[in-house]
């Protein structure tokens, strides 16, 4: 039997364990992609381990969330970054370059590599052909040692486009209607594979877009076959010499089949507070704005701008609409104002912020309180965006832009005007002068690390001990993710280096009194959340994990995980459990002490564990689904504790 694109490159990248759908498996990999989010701990993670030089062919250290320098603790961190991106060996992206993602699909993506990003969104280089993963920082420091990187084996999922996609429909209609179709865990599990007759119409840019929101699916990443349309654009990126076809068999068979008539799609948008929350533009127009924001790592393509330009041309922002204009590379901005499209965005009344994450990460560009904000962005997670009580929705450039020039949530198609379609670059100008190179071994060696006061060392942690006896701290309901967990924004993110500090702000949403209530017990044994379906979807964010670790975190019990936060909680101690009965979710209440005895050999004569109600005096059945190599990462207390352990 014939193989798909995605197994091909498993197949070849594969070192350990075999491709069998649920089992683990351990991947060789060749890029690595880190942001300024998480990438101090990955940094940090390396100091640690004492790694001499990374062992990829290719590391590349962005700096693209934490740009607003209200005080010194972001700027000193760059500094730190760069420090530590000469010292390990990465090539070494500056502030204002632009987001990792489209930067790393210009510079660096190559078909058929396989990559691991501390960025959820990491997917998005599966847009041409990559096996593009996000994994917790850790796993990442991981690769950039050498280490091969193990999941398991997920289904393969291929959606089959036929047809053409009509005027004012676009590449973030096919990914909403995807959500729409499943929510946003209807890719647990899965490695989506796009093909058929409808591909060839998307560019590059497209396929990106449609990757990089895979992750709010909840897939292991996403990807398209290396074709014709690859090639030019590395053609265009002045990298044809990486370019490879890599197509499916003709007789590959997928594990799951979808089909997408792309022809009968409409503009669609996701209202708050969920990527899965999708409507049809044409139900909910009329609604009033406060803003519209274009770019992000979902749309970074040049085709949105251009496109934005045209539309707004001989027109104004609507008088009551902050209209964002958010570039996603340097190289994508330089084009667009060469080209001549940036003053009609300028005239038009757009506010045009430098290339980076921005206000999708909640920098800067918060909404007002109850406003509606329509936003190419890929996530609209409550609070999110920097505002509390916001009210983002999830739209196309097209939706965007006519929103933007009404005032209201408008169906681009209703504008009155011809389509402007907009084509790529021919021979773009090409800006790579910001990315600074890796130095020579020797130099590299030389390079101290620069840590201002804010950059603290990584807290050690002790071994999960025999018998553990927890207060139920939290009990928190469905879809919570790591935003809950642990916030983005300019206030917290400036601390992702400082754990104690960042600690402070967990759960904040939620339990402003978390962090206090479970410091206040940590001495006593820990403590314990219980939560429903898709427990930490979204970022992979570690500090998610590691802050509520950090104050006396130990067992997690909930209905099911999302596959990064459970592996981030293995990676430092916290053991991940799954009710064998939902039921029993509904029978556990804050306050309730709960008790694992002869924990070890529970966990590994697993995957049955008894956890007993000390309060309600009744046990409850739950199981894991660690794998053996996860057990001995579990029980040692972290990954760190296990890597040392097999050094000594």
């Amino acid at each position: 039997m014939g193989l798909t694109v995605a197994q091909k490159i498993l197949k070849e990248h594969l070192v350990e364990g075999e491709m069998v759908i649920g089992q683990e498996i351990g991947i060789r990999i060749d890029q690595c992609l880190q942001q300024d989010a998480t990438g101090t701990m990955v940094m940090l993670e390396l100091e640690a381990m004492g790694l001499p030089q990374v062992k990829t062919d290719v590391s590349v250290q962005y700096v693209d969330h934490n740009l607003v320098q209200n005080d010194y603790k972001n700027a000193d961190d760059h500094l730190f970054l760069l420090s530590a991106a000469q010292r390990f060996g990465h090539w070494y992206s500056r502030p204002g370059n632009g987001i990792s993602h489209p930067v790393h699909y210009e510079r660096f993506g190559k078909p058929g590599a396989t990559m691991l990003g501390s960025d959820s969104h990491t997917p998005a280089a599966g847009g041409m052909g990559m096996i593009a993963i996000g994994a917790g920082g850790i796993d990442v420091a991981m690769a950039n040692a050498g280490e091969p990187f193990f999941f398991k084996m997920p289904k393969i999922w291929g959606v089959k486009l036929t047809g053409e996609l009509p005027d004012w429909v676009s590449s973030k209609d096919i990914i909403l209607e995807m959500l729409r179709r499943h929510d946003v865990k209807g890719g647990l599990g899965c490695i989506i594979e796009y093909y058929g007759p409808g591909v060839d119409q998307l560019s590059a840019m497209d396929r990106h877009v449609i990757c990089n929101m895979g992750a709010e699916l909840g897939a292991t990443t996403s990807l398209f076959a290396s074709d014709g349309v690859t090639k030019e654009f590395l053609r265009q990126m002045g990298r044809e010499g990486d370019w490879k076809e890599l197509l499916p068999d003709a007789d590959a068979k997928y594990d799951r089949e979808e089909h997408i008539e792309l022809s009968e799609l409409e503009p669609l948008i996701a209202m708050p507070t969920s990527p899965g929350n999708v409507k049809k533009v044409s139900e909910v127009a009329g609604e009033k704005i406060y803003q519209s924001y274009i770019g992000s790592s979902a749309n970074p393509e040049y085709r949105a701008l251009a496109m934005a330009s045209e539309v707004v041309k001989e027109r104004s922002v609507a008088p009551h609409v902050s209209f964002d204009v958010n570039p996603a590379s340097r190289q994508i901005l330089e084009n667009i104002v060469y080209d001549g499209y940036m003053t009609a965005l300028i005239h038009s009344g757009a506010r045009i912020h430098q290339a980076g994450c921005n206000g999708c990460i909640g920098m800067g560009q918060a909404p007002a309180t109850h406003e509606i904000s329509v936003r190419t962005v890929p996530r609209n997670f409550p609070g999110r965006s920097g505002t509390k009580e916001d009210k983002v929705c999830l739209v196309s450039p097209e939706t965007a832009v006519a929103s933007a020039v009404t005032g209201v949530i408008t169906d681009p198609r209703t504008l009155g005007m011809p389509y402007p379609k907009i084509k790529d670059p021919e021979n773009p100008r090409l800006n790579t002068e910001q990315l600074l190179a890796p130095l020579p071994l020797e130099e590299a060696l030389k390079v101290e690390l620069r840590k201002g006061p804010n950059v603290k060392s990584l807290p050690l942690f002790d071994e999960v001990p025999d018998t553990i006896e927890v207060k139920v701290l939290l009990k928190v309901g469905d879809n919570i993710t790591t935003d809950h967990i642990s916030p983005a924004g300019s206030r917290v993110l400036p601390f992702r280096s400082n754990i104690p500090a960042i600690a402070e702000f967990s759960y904040e949403l939620i339990d402003p009194d978390y962090p206090k209530n479970a410091l206040a017990i940590k001495e006593q044994g820990g403590h314990a959340i219980v939560g429903g379906f898709n427990y930490g979807q979204g970022s992979s964010r570690e500090h998610a994990a590691l802050a509520p670790r950090y104050l006396g975190l130990r067992l997690v019990l909930v209905k099911d995980f999302a596959r990064i936060h459970w592996q981030n909680l293995i990676n430092f101690g916290i053991l991940p459990l799954q009710f064998d009965n939902e039921a029993d979710y509904d029978a556990l209440d804050n306050g309730d002490v709960l008790r694992i005895e002869n924990l070890h050999q529970q966990v590994t004569d697993g995957p049955e564990v008894t956890v007993r109600n000390m309060t309600r005096g009744t046990d409850i059945p739950a199981h894991h689904t660690l794998s053996q190599r996860q057990m001995e990462v579990l029980l040692k207390g972290g990954l760190i504790n296990w890597v040392k352990a097999k050094h000594q």
